[in-house]
């Protein structure tokens, strides 16, 4: 998130905290904050979990997934969505540790 974004979250929040602003509104400006929705594809899924050095069934059972789950996804026949997605953008960008 850019300084600028934060800043204005940060007032956004200080205006409602003072009762100048409803939640509705502050949680629109909040939603704007968000990182965008990240879609992976079935290499990218495969890399993920070879660079944690796990086998499928141990990957499957870190995202509390299916093993067939986690094949399907590096077979490109589904692809993560929801929770799972936000898992796996956890592990790219933060690694193992966030997880264990």
């Amino acid at each position: 998130m850019s300084r600028r974004l934060e800043r204005a979250l940060e007032m956004a929040r200080d205006i409602h905290e003072a009762g100048g602003m409803p939640p509705i509104t502050l949680r629109q400006i909040e939603s704007l904050c968000l990182p965008p929705r990240r879609e992976f594809h079935a290499a990218d899924v495969k890399r993920i979990r070879e660079s944690a050095h796990l086998s499928q069934a141990v990957f499957a059972a870190l995202l509390n997934v299916g093993l067939s789950t986690v094949q399907q996804w590096e077979m490109g026949r589904k692809k993560p969505s929801g929770p799972s997605a936000k898992l796996l953008d956890l592990l790219e960008r933060k690694g193992m540790e966030c997880l264990v």
